[in-house]
């Protein structure tokens, strides 16, 4: 399951750089010109986008494509960091709506008498306030909760492969010097002390940021990622860098392929593997994932786990691998609705990095409830037809919601995924370009090197189209949203998952029940709601599980 490990490049500062370490040649400047090949270009890229010259009317236009080579050899040529972004920033809000005026931290009450769970199980599995509120009365230390969760990744990795990195000398000097900081009064919040977990695609100084791919096992190049630094701020401590599907694609990376908990036979799905295997399996409080096209509501899914996919650019990904600069998005994975609430709001915001990273308002508030939501049901296929699911439509209508019909508009989706495609293929060309490629452990026709060929042949013209079709999408699902603030919709792949990462919607991904199959692995549904709608998303799986227990579900194999 895993690929050869080529010669390891010298750790830099440049991605250019690191890919120039590397065995295979560095082609900038493309392939010469030979007679009689413009023409034919030409011709192949106007089959291509469904057009056709007159040889007059393509002798004429390829005079321009040496012009137009000496181009694209001059932008090879220049230095591009990696975390650099294209000087235009996608902003889900269509023409003449506006953000809601932002919000400042999440005022929250934590708990002064939990009592202290009877086993380091039941400890690996208590919530972000239980946790917060036993730091504080002192019955347990920061120490003592980054102890445990470095012993159960070390235990438990060897089943899940889900760990890439562990930052366990760092993570106990930082563990130390929070339980000094609490002991002498200074309280950073809920998430002071809280062992967690992120996706191995985020910068941070002291850990290399692989990608999940064997030729970035040791790259250094990324700047670290706001994200990581504000739960930092807030008092996390980052005790692992977790898998990742090859280049944000699946579940197979560099060390094999990360497993389910809830039956260590299946993948977990992807790309977010570790954080949502770790999560599921108890083996940190939370970690934090990214989402293009189902990276987080996905492998939630897969591991019966909840999840927060927050509305586009309300988290920056600033130190974060690029994918799709107008889709990529960073959020949660926890066990708890107030869990990914805190986490989330310690996160949010604007930085002055990442173009996209806007200010918004975020009104949740711990024991809300429902009152004052709207509620609607996707129209899907036959959803909702799983008793699961139809059990917490049930639940809302019981609490006095009237369910009103959501119909996704009408969009060519697959086309405007051609966006998707090419700014991935910008992302990594220099990776196509070097020839690591061929060392990705997935190189079927629906792998990343495939997609990656395939992407050189977008026109400029038609991803500017795609980019022209996603602002009417922008603009009909604002009006299939207005008279609701939460959708239930299923977390399958479909057209609702589709759209809403194209529009930037926010989705909850929610436990609902427990399986037949693998031990009673919760079963899941999406709450999906208005552009920075998170409140609404989370207040809602709140009151849920306030009744339920569906959340708190634990693999066999870990119990």
């Amino acid at each position: 399951m895993t690929t050869p490990t080529p010669a390891s490049p010298p750790h830099s500062t440049d991605r250019r750089a690191f890919l120039l370490g590397a065995a295979v040649p560095l082609t900038l400047g493309g392939r010469p010109s030979r007679p009689g090949d413009d023409a034919e270009d030409l011709a192949a890229a106007t089959r291509l986008a469904g057009l056709e010259f007159t040889a007059a009317e393509r002798a004429q236009a390829s005079k321009r494509l040496p012009a137009l080579r000496t181009g694209y050899a001059e932008i090879r040529q220049s230095p591009i960091p990696f975390e650099l972004p294209p000087c235009a920033a996608f902003d889900p809000l269509p023409p003449g709506r506006s953000r809601a005026p932002a919000t400042g931290r999440v005022p929250f009450p934590i708990p002064a008498d939990a009592a202290l769970p009877a086993s380091d199980v039941d400890l690996a599995f208590a919530t972000i306030p239980q946790l917060a509120s036993l730091l504080r009365q002192k019955k347990v230390t920061s120490v003592r909760l980054v102890e445990l969760a470095l012993s159960r990744l070390q235990q438990f990795d060897p089943q899940l492969f889900c760990v890439v990195h562990l930052r366990a000398d760092a993570a106990r000097a930082e563990a130390r010097a929070l339980d000094a900081e609490l002991a002498a009064g200074t309280d950073r919040g809920p998430l002071h002390g809280i062992p967690y977990g992120a996706k191995d695609l985020f910068g941070w100084p002291d850990t290399p940021t692989s990608f999940g791919a064997a030729p970035w096992r040791d790259f250094r190049g990324l700047p670290t990622a706001t994200c990581l630094q504000r739960l930092a701020d807030a008092g996390a401590v980052l005790v692992a860098k977790l898998s990742l599907g090859a280049l944000a694609m699946g579940d197979l990376w560099h060390g094999g392929r990360t497993r389910n908990p809830w039956n260590p036979r299946q993948g977990s799905s992807g790309s977010s593997a570790g954080p949502a295997s770790a999560v599921a399996a108890g083996l940190v409080p939370f970690a934090i994932g990214t989402e293009t096209l189902g990276s987080i509501v996905s492998p939630c899914r897969q591991c019966g786990v909840g999840g927060l996919r927050p509305t586009f650019g309300t988290v920056s990904r600033h130190g974060a691998m690029p994918l799709s600069w107008t889709m990529d998005k960073v959020g949660p994975i926890a066990r708890s609705a107030v869990d990914a609430a805190l986490v989330f709001d310690a996160m949010r915001g604007a930085d002055g990095k990442d173009p996209a990273a806007v200010d918004a308002a975020f009104a949740w508030r711990p024991g809300a409830g429902l009152g004052g939501l709207k509620f609607g049901v996707v129209q899907q296929g036959e959803f909702p037809t799983r008793g699961d699911d139809r059990a917490f439509v049930q639940w809302l209508e019981q609490n006095g919601a009237t369910l009103a019909k959501v119909t996704l508009p009408q969009a060519p989706l697959q086309g405007m995924l051609a966006m998707l495609h090419a700014e991935a293929a910008a992302a990594f060309d220099d990776a196509l370009r070097t020839g690591l490629l061929p060392q990705l452990p997935g190189q079927a026709d629906s792998d990343w090197p495939a997609q990656f060929r395939a992407a050189r042949s977008i026109p400029a013209v038609e991803y500017l189209q795609a980019s022209r079709a996603r602002s009417a999408l922008l603009t009909a699902m604002d009006a299939a949203f207005a008279g609701v603030d939460v959708v239930v919709a299923p977390t399958h792949g479909g057209p609702m998952l589709t759209a809403t990462n194209l529009s930037g919607h926010p989705t909850c991904v929610l436990p609902v029940g427990r399986g037949a199959e693998d031990g009673g692995r919760p079963t899941v549904l999406a709450l999906v709601g208005r552009l920075y709608g998170e409140a609404a998303l989370l207040a809602t799986a709140e009151a849920w599980q306030t009744q339920t227990d569906h959340h708190l579900g634990r693999p066999a194999l870990l119990r």
